[in-house]
């Protein structure tokens, strides 16, 4: 064995990373010891993979994933730019959350007026987008309404008036299909969103806490033992011109009788 060889506790410490975390690494193909004691299984590394050590001890505590660390440490350009977008994202996802807190924390749990409207079958053009869970519903909801709108505005009520909804489930699980729909006349491409009886209240503010007002229906409705079978989100704005603010959406959750 090289004398200039230490022992991973040792390595450990030069490295700033535990000795769980070496083996861990060892497993992955991340940072392989310099020699391993065919007799003992004990690892023993070179000083010189201090470096290498310290760079994974870094990037993991910017929060690059181990996967991206190898790429990193191999040398592959432009790996981190993914990583930062996906922080991106999350921040964005988090300042979205702390806004629809702080409603809450000013207002207290919304309770809106809810009535019960009965809504007709309406001939739409849909698109559909799958979203990885809750938190991605957002980010499923847009790209589905840029597609739809992406193939043109279509005449919801026979004056002109554009005809746009988010239908969604009630049970939110790992997977969800998320279904942007625009009214259009009869005709090849379009299907039928069905009718029925709802509960509805209309949701004033950003479309990131509509989830604010489709809660406090969703609890209107289990307070009367109503069966929620849908959740539809119909966007009464236009939101090109109209502030996040003042964005009016009416929340409609369809019901058993």
């Amino acid at each position: 064995m090289d004398e200039d060889l230490l022992p991973i506790g040792q390595f450990a410490r030069l490295g700033r990373l535990s000795v769980k975390q070496l083996r861990h690494y060892d497993e992955l193909g991340l940072l392989r010891p310099a020699w391993v004691d065919p007799a003992t299984g004990y690892r023993y590394y070179r000083p010189s993979q201090a470096r290498e050590a310290l760079a994974i001890a870094l990037l993991r505590s910017l929060d690059v994933p181990l996967a991206v660390v190898g790429r990193v440490l191999a040398g592959e350009p432009g790996v981190l730019k993914g990583v930062r977008d996906d922080l991106e994202a999350e921040l964005a996802r988090r300042r979205r959350t702390l806004a629809s807190l702080e409603r809450v924390m000013a207002e207290g749990l919304p309770a809106p007026r809810v009535r019960v409207v009965s809504e007709p079958p309406r001939h739409v053009v849909a698109v559909r987008e799958v979203a990885s869970g809750p938190q991605d519903v957002g980010r499923a909801t847009s790209q589905a309404m840029a597609r739809l709108l992406a193939g043109g505005a279509g005449a919801g009520s026979g004056e002109g008036e554009v005809w746009l909804a988010g239908v969604f489930p009630v049970d939110l699980g790992e997977q969800v299909e998320v279904t942007v729909v625009r009214g259009s006349p009869p005709g090849a491409g379009t299907e039928v969103l069905a009718g029925g009886v709802f509960a509805a209240a209309r949701h004033v503010g950003p479309y990131d806490q509509i989830s604010l007002t489709t809660s406090a229906v969703l609890a209107w409705c289990g307070e009367r033992r109503l069966a929620a079978a849908e959740v539809r989100e119909v966007y009464v704005s236009d939101p090109a011109v109209t502030p996040p603010e003042e964005l009016v959406t009416d929340v409609l959750v369809r019901f058993e009788e």
